[in-house]
């Protein structure tokens, strides 16, 4: 059981988080009574901590405003989670601004932490490696992005400057309804206001936000996530290609994801179980063919090429060239 020194930080760590907290939320977190909260906040006032008492129905616990937090204080098992999130969003491409930001914040980190602790993180650092290493992405503004979330959060409708990938400028009005990182990228998804449609944009594509008087309704419906997953798999693209393939849907959604493929039952039946095997009419729009016989060949369902008739060729061939390489001795 924790000691009251140890509940008293953590009282105080509590309140640095921001907001007026209950008496009753408190405790509960700390695992005591409410007189004993009380008896926790007048340590921090006798060690000149500025813990204000609010009134009211919904009233607590809160820090001065304007407080100096005191030095960063983290242990071993926190030190860890910061910087294995540091390092790990700098290899997914997700930091904003610069490479340095997340560089620098982790020097930070390292020097307030004992010799020990910083020596034992550094040797794991070292010696963690990822599966993949995504391309160099551009990162977007911080200031974009905080602007983008405070707009999401309170249903505002900002004013962005945008550039798409065939480098034609244009000033939006966007309701935004998330923010996706995907990729190694950022995105957000919401509906541009003059045509009324929705849109995914993304952020590093964006030279400027502005946030507007009004408000807007959020839409019920998919999540952000799937909003975007979505919106990449009917983008257009250079090919079209219509298929219909015989699984269940997890089947087919393992090698042809959201982002990558649209499904819908070539029947549709009211009451089927997702688990028993039907055909499904899958929608891909793509730059290149060259990947999708060898993923058909991978996902080895029964399949029908509606269109066109380049993914047919691609496909007799791929199966040519695996009958002749079976043949050899």
């Amino acid at each position: 059981m924790p000691r009251p020194t140890g509940r008293v930080l953590t009282l105080l760590e509590l309140l640095q988080s921001g907001g007026t907290r209950t008496v009753a939320e408190l405790a509960d977190r700390l695992g005591v009574e409410g007189r004993t909260v009380r008896r926790y906040v007048d340590q921090l006032i006798d060690l000149d901590v500025p813990v204000e008492s609010v009134r009211g129905r919904y009233g607590g616990y809160r820090l001065a405003p304007g407080y100096r937090l005191p030095p960063l204080m983290l242990s071993e098992d926190e030190a860890l989670a910061v910087l294995l999130g540091l390092a790990a969003g700098r290899r997914a491409g997700l930091t904003t601004a610069e490479r340095t930001a997340s560089e620098t914040a982790s020097a930070k980190v390292r020097r307030v932490l004992p010799k020990h602790t910083a020596h034992r993180l550094d040797a794991l650092l070292e010696a963690l490696a990822f599966t993949d290493e995504p391309g160099e992405p551009d990162h977007p503004d911080a200031g974009i992005l905080l602007t983008l979330a405070d707009a999401v959060r309170y249903c505002r409708p900002v004013a962005i400057r945008y550039t798409d990938r065939d480098g034609r400028h244009s000033e939006r009005t966007l309701h935004p309804y998330g923010i996706v990182a995907h990729g190694g990228r950022w995105y957000v998804t919401g509906r541009d206001a003059r045509i009324g449609e929705d849109r995914t944009l993304r952020l590093d594509r964006i030279a400027a936000a502005r946030t507007l008087p009004g408000s807007f309704e959020a839409p019920a419906g998919p999540d952000p996530v799937q909003r975007v997953l979505s919106g990449f798999a009917t983008a257009e693209y250079r090919h079209e290609v219509t298929l219909r393939i015989h699984g269940t849907a997890e089947q087919i959604r393992a090698h042809l994801p959201a982002a990558v493929a649209s499904l819908e039952e070539h029947e549709p039946t009211a009451g089927r179980d997702p688990a028993v095997e039907r055909w499904w009419q899958v929608e891909i729009r793509a730059q290149r063919l060259d990947w999708v016989p060898r993923t058909l060949a991978v996902l080895d369902r029964p399949f029908v090429i509606e269109r066109p008739d380049e993914l047919r060729d691609r496909v007799i061939a791929l199966a040519d060239r695996l009958a002749s390489h079976a043949r050899q001795t």
